[in-house]
């Protein structure tokens, strides 16, 4: 799906001032955070789709290549995203927002309680994300492509449910934050008390210690694994461009969310292709004769064979295009096209009759630098040996 205009996202105009873009982001930071939509994953995606919008349009230098050339001006300078492993809450510190200061606005004032939903006791530790390269084609590329990969990381704990405790064993309130998973510190400053909340160090913020740790996992729950999974990658991608599979990194400590999965994409190197781009090129080789005469010559695509006509005289270093024949751009309707460049092929060996035709040939005018009237006869006589 083709990105939305970053103005859009927010609903302001483009002659917005930078104060009116910064509340309009902060107005959907309010509006689509996971908070205040827990489950809601087409919430999440125009959170994230708006920290999009705001990253470049509250950057100068960005707002500017954005407003003359579109995503394509902002694509690579971190005007796509990038927040892949970041909660939402890190992403709005990121912009330096206060993100207790937002949360009261729809909870009612009073910050936030327990680092997540409102009530809600955090679980365990959120898993690493985990980073995988993957091979494609220019094929598979060039439509996209469904594959099936085996990872081995960290997965849940099968005896213990990923709890991290021995089956029958007792699970006791955290004795540091009381259960809350979280522990507050006050701190006198030169403008008065000031009181950071951060995670629980002794429970990791799940609000329970373990009496008796599984004896599998040994009270991690999360064990070493491999899973298989099918990675949907769409038309367009290139070298070094990042996908990221949400939860399907390792499993997380205690029964803690997992960490993302981001996948790389390497390009196979083509026997007939290079790729410019979206363009695909193709080294052309023709025959003298043809090259002088003329011919109907197939050439590869990656979508099957196309013939292409080479017209009398082609010279070496001539470019020859086949309209929508590359690659398509990602996320847009766009197809790059293939550049099919022309090489006149000079024979390296001959037999006595193809070097007593080139001897006579290199005395007619047609063969001079400035080539004259050509005698079509004689060149069809070179083809029938040449071709």
């Amino acid at each position: 799906m083709a990105k939305r205009d970053y103005y859009e996202v927010l609903e302001v105009a483009k002659t917005a001032s930078n104060d009116e873009i910064k509340k309009a982001y902060r107005k959907k930071a309010i509006e689509f955070h996971p908070d205040k939509n827990p489950g809601d994953k087409t919430a999440e995606e125009k959170f994230k789709e708006a920290a999009e919008a705001y990253e470049v349009l509250s950057d100068a230098d960005k707002r500017s290549r954005y407003d003359r050339l579109g995503h394509a001006g902002v694509d690579g300078m971190g005007g796509g995203g990038g927040f892949e492993g970041m909660s939402m809450d890190d992403i709005l510190r990121r912009f330096g927002f206060d993100t207790d200061d937002i949360f009261s606005e729809f909870f009612g004032g009073g910050g936030r309680r327990g680092g997540g939903f409102r009530g809600a006791r955090p679980r365990g530790e959120r898993g690493s994300n985990l980073r995988i390269k993957v091979k494609m084609t220019l094929e598979e590329i060039a439509t996209g492509v469904s594959k099936k990969i085996k990872v081995r990381k960290q997965v849940s704990c099968n005896t213990c449910k990923g709890s991290g405790a021995r089956e029958g064993s007792a699970v006791d309130t955290c004795n540091t934050c009381r259960g809350s998973g979280m522990v507050s510190r006050i701190t006198q400053t030169p403008f008065g008390a000031m009181q950071t909340t951060t995670t629980c160090p002794t429970c990791n913020g799940s609000g329970q210690t373990i009496k008796t740790p599984c004896n599998v996992c040994k009270g991690d729950g999360r064990v070493f694994g491999e899973e298989t999974l099918d990675v949907d990658i769409p038309a367009g991608v290139h070298e070094g461009i990042q996908l990221s599979m949400s939860g399907k990194g390792n499993a997380g400590k205690k029964g803690g969310p997992a960490g993302d999965l981001i996948i790389t994409i390497e390009e196979v190197p083509h026997d007939a292709f290079t790729r410019e781009g979206n363009n695909i090129m193709y080294e052309l080789y023709v025959n003298i004769s043809d090259a002088a005469l003329g011919a109907q010559i197939e050439v590869p695509t990656l979508d099957g064979r196309a013939r292409i006509k080479i017209p009398a005289g082609t010279q070496s270093g001539k470019i020859f295009r086949l309209r929508e024949k590359g690659l398509p751009a990602l996320q847009s309707y766009h197809r790059g096209d293939e550049l099919i460049h022309v090489n006149v092929w000079t024979p390296k060996k001959l037999n006595d009759e193809e070097r007593q035709l080139l001897e006579k040939l290199r005395e007619m005018p047609g063969f001079q630098p400035n080539p004259g009237k050509e005698d079509r006869s004689f060149f069809e006589k070179v083809k029938d040996i040449f071709g």
